[in-house]
């Protein structure tokens, strides 16, 4: 583990200009407002293309199958990107690296926006990926700035705004989408991008809390190859076939990798993801929990648009377009943002763990009525509103369990790690509800639709899935070695 910079060291790695930026105090309020504007900005790029997943193969020139790269790239670049970004921004500053975060998002959006052809679109795509990692690198700033009594309200909106960005975002998509050339949504992605760079620049102090020691690029590596394997098995281990040579030689390849990645991180002074610190119990349970919680999170996501624009005749879809259909879906985000002080005040109150525990008993509470009540409406608008509700509870805990039992030079690179155990989670529970919906179908008109089987089945799977949440939410220790005030900003006491 790295030792903390002396003051000394913090003076000799800034800028004149960087040192003279730190005689000015931004507010609070006004640094919440900057980190949860970006997360929102950042978090909307998943859902960017969303509107237009159908038309893909016609505007890009390409098959079904060669389009969904255009989602899996951004998938993989964040999956890749937000730990050794966070890594990075434990080295050299969190603010000076989100910043280099959102110019790669911004270009990545400038490329799409210029692009007509397959190739240019995925790797448009996978430059704005690395917008995500932003969003771990906020609630890790929180953490260095922040007067502590602002401190768990500010990290549980943040946090929250992973969720928040896409499902309100996706509206504003589908509207642009349905009424003017695609391209105009990637130039919107330039101009929000632009506004993210502009008072992130402005208003975030100069991040003087660093770690100092090398860059572990052999482990960056390591890491980045077993990862992209692992979520490409898992990802399209449905379109090649789960027994196919690809498929498992990415799978068998990213046990081996991400094994020999492990015992030599062990063995690494300044390793990308100290995984001493990520064995912790209250580290490593978080983190499997976290994997639940995506899965839940993600489970909504795929069944809902499913359900509410599917043909009537299926006897499970309602039909609505795409502008009514993600209009529901806005409750998700908005109850997570509306939740998130609450979440924190009862953290404060009732410590992160009951928080946790308290969101995924809610998600179940939802899934077991998604079971029986999934075939109208309101019934799609309550179960959003509710699983919403369970994952801010859950979203806003995660951070400060994990910031709890981690020292301070650590926060990005552990935050950014937890970030990836929710994108697994994600992604297995895309391959799961796809597998599922591919198998138990009926033809209407010549269409292969999922039944309402196929539907219940997700839903059980869900439920037992956030089962498995709350017994390792439940086994994270109530109390354990903390670490203190770590801020390196100045502040002044109550």
């Amino acid at each position: 583990m790295s030792s903390i910079p002396a003051p000394d060291e913090y003076e000799g790695s800034l800028t004149p200009a960087e040192r003279r930026q730190l005689t000015r105090r931004p507010s609070d309020r006004a640094m919440i407002v900057t980190l949860a504007l970006t997360g929102l900005i950042a978090a909307f790029m998943q859902t960017l293309v969303t509107p237009i997943i159908p038309e893909l193969p016609i505007f890009l020139h390409a098959t079904s199958a060669d389009a969904t790269w255009v989602l899996t790239a951004t998938l993989l670049a964040a999956a890749v990107s937000t730990p050794i970004s966070g890594r990075l921004g434990d080295m050299y500053g969190k603010r000076r690296i989100m910043l280099v975060l959102l110019i790669i998002m911004v270009a990545g959006s400038i490329v799409c926006a210029i692009s007509f052809s397959l190739v240019p679109m995925i790797i448009g795509r996978a430059l704005q990926g690395f917008g995500l990692g932003t969003i771990a690198l906020g609630i890790s700033i929180l953490r260095d700035v922040l007067h502590p009594k602002n401190l768990g309200g500010a990290v549980a909106l943040v946090s929250a705004t992973l969720g928040v960005g896409g499902a309100v975002g996706l509206p504003v998509a589908a509207v642009i989408a349905q009424n003017f050339d695609y391209h105009y949504l990637f130039w919107l992605a330039v101009l929000l991008g632009l506004v993210a760079i502009f008072f992130v620049g402005y208003i975030i102090p100069v991040s003087t809390l660093r770690s100092g020691g090398t860059f572990d690029f052999v482990g960056a590596g390591g890491f980045a190859i077993g990862l992209v394997a692992l979520l490409l098995a898992v990802s399209k281990g449905s379109v090649w076939g789960w027994g196919s040579p690809l498929t498992v030689g990415l799978l068998v390849g990213a046990v081996v990798v991400l094994a020999l990645w492990g015992v030599f991180e062990l063995r690494q002074k300044d390793a990308l993801v100290d995984l001493r610190v990520a064995a912790r119990r209250p580290v490593l349970l978080t983190n499997l929990a976290s994997i639940c919680v995506g899965f839940a999170f993600f489970v909504i996501s795929a069944t809902a648009p499913i359900i509410l624009e599917g043909p009537r005749p299926s006897g499970i879809g309602l039909g609505n377009n795409l502008v009514l259909a993600s209009l529901c879906l806005v409750p998700l985000g908005l109850v997570m943002f509306i939740m998130s002080p609450v979440a924190a005040r009862l953290s404060a109150a009732r410590g992160p763990r009951t928080s946790l525990i308290l969101g995924l008993v809610v998600i179940l509470a939802a899934f077991v009525t998604a079971i029986f009540l999934h075939s109208e409406l309101w019934h799609i608008i309550l179960l959003s509103t509710i699983v919403g509700l369970g994952v801010g509870f859950a979203y806003a805990s995660m951070p400060t369990l994990i910031m709890r039992a981690v020292p301070p030079t650590e926060t990005a690179a552990a935050n950014g790690l937890n970030s990836v155990m929710r994108t697994l989670g994600s992604t297995v529970s895309a391959t799961i509800a796809g597998l599922i919906f591919s198998t138990h179908v009926s033809l209407i008109a010549g269409t292969p639709v999922p039944t309402t089987e196929a539907f219940r089945l997700v839903f059980v799977i869900a439920a037992v899935v956030t089962l498995v949440g709350i017994v390792l939410g439940i086994m994270i220790p109530r109390r354990g070695r903390a670490y203190g005030d770590t801020a390196s900003i100045p502040i002044q006491r109550a």
